[in-house]
């Protein structure tokens, strides 16, 4: 097949040609003409995948459960999968927490450009602010209570209510697996109908990718510059420590966490995985959302890493609700440069409420842009930081939100990985670079 006919190829020339022409869009004043005919093409390529996440959880999970055939199955996999996530959070908040201690990005923010941005997106921060108000008002169990939905029909009408979908599919899945099999058949039958069709959509979905790449990027470009193109430029100067941290955070714990998990756990090649989840990648960084990226996520892992539909179908929605390794990095790093702009002096107590507030914040992050910001207000309050020096950071938030999207997705692809390796049912395509590597392979239970 021609390189130009490769999907992962289409997406990356629709993003550089959406970049591109984006910065001439805001450098000849063509905001209103972006904003009537280009960008209404990424919000019909977003609202697709949206379209199909909620049925695809449903079905996948369902399916998912029900292939256990027996709870103990159910509660190791779930086990590990829940455990390994909150495992790589922790790091990437502590990650995040060390690499702002060593660099202090907040310290080269000058106070005039701070009172500035203070009062170019304080009205935006105050809304923020009101937001994260309601959330901080709940009991600390209140994440648990909103899972469990009163009318299942309202939680699959709204994608923010995730959560409370992965928890109707678990509930049906270990209902099927508990009924007789000549029972449950023909219930089963039709969420597996329905998880194949499904995934043929997301095909179909996908023929619109480069095109709504090419719109996001060209939207964001515009929105973030205004009629001022030269401010994307001062945004970036004044806030450039802070946005290297953060992306110096998320690389490192993007090629140097999540490869050795994969080379200590499974026998799957480097170049065979990134090769494999970059198309879901390259969408997630457009979308901003690892929810509306799922569909392809799932696809990918299950064709091009070898990772089986039982594994993907649990593991893989379950991670686009609560592992948020991404955004927990991020505001680890937000809340110390927030708290070294005002010259405010965060103690190894506030920094472990940072890392602890973090860990469990991500768990109710919605998977859906901009979600993050919300539950930073959250950790900042936690650690004694004004919570309307958001404001500081919200010119360059889009941005580092559709890179640290790219970190959240490739965390559930990994942990799927590795998780489908523990139980023997991965099947990678190639593993032609990898047959001298010794692998570390839990032993498998008997078959009950």
């Amino acid at each position: 097949m021609p390189w130009y006919r490769k999907l992962h190829w289409q997406i990356i020339l629709g993003l550089l040609l959406g970049l591109g022409f984006g910065v001439v869009a805001a450098a000849e004043g063509w905001g209103p003409f972006v904003d009537a005919w280009v960008q209404p093409f990424g919000t019909i390529f977003i609202t697709a995948l949206k379209l199909i996440a909620v049925p695809l959880v449903l079905a996948s999970l369902i399916t998912g459960v029900a292939s256990l055939s027996d709870l103990r199955k159910l509660s190791r996999i779930g086990g590990k999968t829940i455990g390994i996530y909150m495992v790589t959070t922790a790091i990437a908040v502590t990650l995040g927490v060390l690499l702002a201690d060593l660099i202090q990005p907040g310290k080269a923010f000058s106070p005039a450009l701070r009172d500035d941005l203070v009062s170019a997106f304080g009205a935006d921060s105050q809304a923020r602010v009101a937001d994260a108000a309601a959330v901080g008002e709940r009991g600390p169990l209140q994440f648990l209570v909103d899972a469990v939905p009163e009318n299942v029909f309202a939680a699959f009408g709204d994608n923010a209510n995730m959560l409370q979908v992965v928890v109707v599919a678990l509930l049906l899945g270990i209902g099927l697996v508990q009924v007789p099999k000549e029972r449950g058949a023909p219930v089963l039958a039709f969420f597996e109908g329905l998880n194949d069709v499904v995934i043929r959509l997301v095909d179909l979905v996908m023929l619109l990718a480069p095109i709504g790449v090419f719109a996001l990027l060209a939207d964001t470009i515009v929105s973030v510059a205004g009629d001022d193109p030269g401010r994307i430029l001062s945004l970036l100067s004044g806030l450039g420590w802070y946005c290297f941290v953060v992306l110096l955070g998320l690389g490192l714990h993007t090629v140097v966490v999540y490869p050795t998990l994969l080379r200590l756990f499974t026998p799957i090649g480097l170049k065979t995985f990134f090769q494999g989840i970059g198309p879901a990648q390259l969408v997630a960084f457009s979308t901003s959302s690892s929810g509306a990226t799922l569909p392809v996520t799932m696809e990918r892992c299950e064709e091009k890493l070898g990772v089986s539909e039982e594994v993907s179908s649990f593991v893989l929605p379950l991670g686009a609700t609560i592992n948020m390794d991404g955004t927990a990095l991020y505001q680890a790093v937000a809340t110390l440069f927030i708290a070294q702009a005002f010259s405010l002096d965060l103690g190894l107590g506030a920094q472990v409420t940072i890392v602890l507030t973090a860990v469990l914040a991500s768990i109710g992050t919605a998977a859906v842009p901009g979600a993050g910001i919300i539950m930073l207000v959250i950790i900042l309050e936690a650690v004694g930081v004004p919570a309307a020096g958001i404001a500081l950071i919200l010119g360059v938030d889009r941005i580092l939100d559709m890179c640290r999207t790219v970190a959240n997705v490739t965390g559930d692809a990994t942990v799927a990985t590795v998780i489908a390796a523990s139980e023997g049912q991965l099947r990678p395509p190639d593993l032609s670079e990898d047959r001298d590597r010794v692998v570390i392979t839990p032993p498998q239970p008997a078959v009950a």
